[in-house]
């Protein structure tokens, strides 16, 4: 009769943390404070990355707006062309599944200077500060970039991700994987603001007409952001690997220490780079991924779409954005058709390397692991998942 009793608080506890992902308000703060109540500081960090991921898209159109930045449009646009003119294998055989790297083999300087500086500038001003939950979710919402759709898929993923943080953190949920599994249905429940559980085509970052606009055009503001999004992955990760190996602690710790070494001085000089791929879950939270590749997925696909809207935002000289951002979130949230199968999502999401999308959260990975023997590779992994605490 305990047993059963206890089974059947531990289903209303999963119930619970999942009604937070629909109903938001009062029923979302369930899950926010369980993150608010273990970590704080990581709790507080969330709110501000929503705040510092509007500011940024918005800060973005405001440069791209300005006369005085013309001629620095022209150069980004011009390079831009160039980049176009490449076929996929040869970005990925130049960099990994971003532009990051393609940007540095051809010597693209920052286009906007000081300008993007500023922005950094404040933006970490930003990050550092106390941010209510529910304002800092409404930064979405009260963006000028985005349109209330697009907000609104923003907003919903991001209680999605601190949800599935909720329940690894919480005790009380005994069957972990059947908690996630009823929240990515919650999740999947509202057809037009959620994104496929399934890959999509993964060409379509390397592909789509305004690719690695943002990533070229304002690298402090990608390494700000992809960061942050890394921090997101990297609790992720942290938590499952306790759930999954007793032996494991302090990973959040771990995590935030590399985070701040990440963030740096206001200007962008770090004591470890910021992330020149985008951070994805099986680099960076292959424990989730083991765990439940839906959730991860989604995940990944939410943080897809936020960079082509980032690449939208970006490129210099659109009269169209809006339109493009609306048929890309259609795209997204298409759940049946452009979808990619497993392998081929998984070897571009490794494509990158792990040390390029902002190193492991909890192991060791002091240099890059990618152009390595397979064996050395391996051994590396083995390495980085058995590190102790």
């Amino acid at each position: 009769m305990s047993f059963k009793r206890n089974s059947w608080l531990s289903a209303a506890r999963c119930l619970g943390l999942v009604l937070a992902l629909g109903a938001g308000g009062g029923a979302w703060a369930q899950s926010g404070e369980a993150v608010r109540d273990a970590y704080p500081e990581l709790a507080g960090l969330f709110s501000a990355f929503d705040v510092t991921q509007a500011a940024a898209l918005d800060a973005i159109a405001e440069i791209n707006a300005d006369p005085a930045t013309m001629d620095a449009r022209m150069e980004l646009a011009m390079h831009l062309e160039m980049m176009a003119n490449m076929t996929m294998q040869e970005m990925m055989a130049m960099g990994g599944h971003g532009a990051g790297e393609v940007a540095m083999s051809m010597d693209m300087e920052n286009p906007y200077g000081e300008r993007e500086t500023e922005v950094r500038v404040a933006l970490l001003e930003q990050l550092r500060q106390e941010h209510e939950p529910a304002e800092a979710a409404a930064s979405f919402q009260n963006s000028a970039s985005l349109d209330r759709h697009t907000a609104e898929i923003f907003e919903r993923g991001r209680r999605f991700e601190r949800l599935i943080l909720a329940i690894y953190l919480d005790d009380s949920v005994s069957d972990k994987q059947a908690a996630v599994r009823d929240a990515v249905a919650e999740y999947m429940g509202d057809e037009i603001h959620s994104v496929a559980s399934t890959p999509k085509n993964v060409g379509l970052l390397l592909t789509h007409d305004q690719a690695g606009a943002f990533q070229i055009g304002f690298p402090l503001l990608r390494g700000f952001l992809w960061s942050n999004q890394w921090l997101e992955l990297a609790a992720l990760e942290a938590v499952v690997l306790e759930h999954v190996d007793s032996n494991v602690g302090g990973g959040i710790d771990t995590a935030l220490e590399r985070f701040w070494n990440k963030m740096g001085s206001s200007g962008g000089m770090t004591m470890f780079p910021a992330p020149v791929e985008l951070p994805m879950a099986p680099a960076i939270a292959p424990n989730l991924y083991s765990q439940s590749m839906e959730a991860a997925v989604v995940i990944d696909n939410l943080n897809v779409l936020e960079t082509i809207v980032a690449d939208i935002m970006a490129y210099p000289n659109l009269d169209n954005r809006a339109e493009l951002i609306e048929a890309w979130t259609g795209e997204f949230t298409n759940k049946t058709e452009n979808l990619s199968d497993s392998m081929s999502y998984l070897l571009f999401a490794l494509r990158g390397g792990i040390y390029n999308q902002g190193g492991p959260a909890v192991g060791e990975l002091m240099q890059s692991e990618r152009n390595r023997s397979r064996s050395a590779m391996d051994m590396q992994h083995a390495m980085i998942m058995s590190q102790p605490m």
